[in-house]
């Protein structure tokens, strides 16, 4: 595949495991992740001076989480999320591509009243490209906004 057909796929994943998630596609979301997937959420901590560790678990652990989602309470309020993907880069060697993307998360409220930002970041991705179709073998959430209130159960 060329570099730019790689890149528009790699990005085309990014962009895609955000709409899934919108939709609440929740088996479309784990099905563009690796077996060996991680999902991480970090935020930086001025108090501590290091990132702190919000979540850390694997697709297993996800499967679980995601099947748990509709039994929570939480605002019922749908979640948008914008990503732009600023970089891909490649390490041949182990047929991956590491990735920045910034993103924010929008909630608008069910009767489409109000629309406010919930949260701002970065997604670092690691996305294995040793097949045909690009997956995601690791995404770091790194967040700038810590303050999210009554937040969903939902991943960025």
């Amino acid at each position: 595949m060329s570099s730019n057909n790689m890149d528009k796929a790699v990005s085309e994943l990014i962009y895609r495991s955000c709409l899934l998630l919108d939709d609440m596609d929740f088996s479309g979301y784990l099905n563009l992740c690796a077996p060996e997937f991680r999902y991480t959420v970090t935020a930086y901590s001025p108090e501590l001076l290091k990132d702190m560790v919000w979540q850390d678990i694997d697709k297993t652990e996800m499967q679980r989480h995601l099947e748990l989602v509709p039994k929570h309470v939480s605002d019922p309020s749908p979640l948008s999320r914008r990503p732009t993907v600023y970089t891909i880069s490649y390490d041949d060697e182990n047929k991956v591509a590491n990735t920045v993307s910034g993103f924010e998360v929008f909630r608008t409220t069910l009767d489409g009243g109000n629309t406010v930002l919930l949260a701002i970041g970065k997604y670092y991705d690691v996305v294995s490209v040793a097949s045909k179709e690009p997956k995601l073998l690791h995404r770091n959430v790194k967040l700038d906004t810590r303050q999210l209130g009554i937040g969903s159960q939902v991943p960025f």
